[in-house]
């Protein structure tokens, strides 16, 4: 290589080393009115912000919600800050209108119990609210609390030839509780939520639900049983893996959690639903109305037979059928005149 490319190389080398290091100084120039931009943003109060999605109609509960230092120049007066909001009074309201996660919530989204329109806000789109009457026994004791959500179970006595046959079958499933008695949020003493024991129990249900459960009360009795958190899930998984939850080909994950969700607390009628009877609680007990005793069952369609018939009407004039059931075995027939009598001469 001659001297004159040598020189050339060199200096094109020296360009480029001053080419970088001038990049660098004016990158590290911009980026630092940026950094101490950032560092003159001052912090106000902490606001209450929710810590997950909360859709309309949600009940508040203490792990909905959270402070967050905020931005001083962006906190509004319609923000619920921390030294002038008291927790404890929003637990048990009902979001109004949908916030997402880390949005700062505004005092125009919660409505409080006792506000007019507050039972329709809890309500889900298409739902309705129906009270159920309940007991401390029937009740879970008092550990089903607003937000909850519950399985429906009945318990009857099935009348029939024979012995009476107990039963209890599970009618409904995932029905979420809108409030107990007339209280709509969890009472807190102590930083503990108080267990109190109540009289009724208001549900979100469909139209179609509400009607079964107005039925049902006529039956027999109800109960509840609390469901664990863990039986939505696995019923979800279930429900999208039979087909029954559809998740449309080119949704977003937005849509596909907003899908989950909804199906997470739609309440079930159940199909198949579980039963046990006396039988399976006792042997001395009928597994169903079909364990009728025979004799219990010849003497009941007997009586059924003899209040049918009119107590005025001469034996003669009794049906063959309706006499071979009030006095069963062989039978003479006597006429006397123009009346022809049967006589039963026996029992087997």
């Amino acid at each position: 290589m001659d001297r004159k490319k040598l020189l050339l190389l060199v200096g094109a080398l020296i360009v480029a080393i001053g080419t970088a290091f001038a990049a660098r100084s004016l990158f590290a120039g911009a980026a630092s009115p940026q950094a101490a931009a950032a560092a003159k943003v001052q912090m106000g109060a902490k606001v209450l912000v929710a810590n997950r999605a909360l859709p309309a109609g949600t009940i508040i509960t203490a792990d909905a919600m959270g402070y967050q230092p905020w931005p001083k120049d962006l906190v509004q007066d319609v923000y619920f800050t921390e030294d002038k909001t008291d927790m404890s009074k929003l637990l048990g309201t009902v979001v109004r209108h949908p916030i997402t996660a880390g949005e700062p919530v505004t005092q125009g989204s919660l409505v409080s119990p006792g506000d007019r329109g507050f039972l329709a806000a809890a309500l889900g789109p298409g739902m309705r609210a129906v009270t159920i009457p309940v007991s401390a026994r029937t009740a879970v004791a008092g550990f089903v609390f607003p937000g909850d959500h519950i399985d429906l179970v009945l318990t009857q006595t099935v009348k029939g030839i024979g012995q009476p046959l107990k039963a209890a079958e599970t009618i409904l499933r995932n029905l979420r509780v809108l409030a107990t008695d007339q209280s709509t949020e969890q009472e807190q003493v102590e930083g503990k939520t108080r267990v109190r024991t109540f009289s009724t129990v208001t549900v979100e249900a469909t139209p179609k639900i509400a009607e079964k459960i107005a039925v049902a009360q006529t039956i027999g009795t109800l109960s509840l049983s609390l469901r664990s958190l863990a039986d939505n899930s696995s019923e979800l998984d279930q429900a999208i893996a039979l087909g029954q939850i559809k998740i449309p080909a080119g949704a977003t994950k937005a849509d596909e959690e907003k899908i989950i969700k909804q199906a997470m607390g739609k309440p079930i009628e159940a199909t198949g639903n579980s039963f046990a009877t006396g039988g399976d609680v006792s042997r001395f007990q009928p597994k169903n109305v079909n364990n009728a005793d025979p004799a219990a069952a010849a003497a009941a369609m007997a009586r059924a037979v003899t209040s049918a018939i009119p107590r005025s009407m001469p034996g003669g004039m009794m049906p063959a059928a309706a006499r071979s059931l009030l006095n069963p075995g062989p039978v003479v027939r006597v006429t006397r005149g123009k009346d022809t009598q049967e006589v039963s001469v026996g029992n087997h």
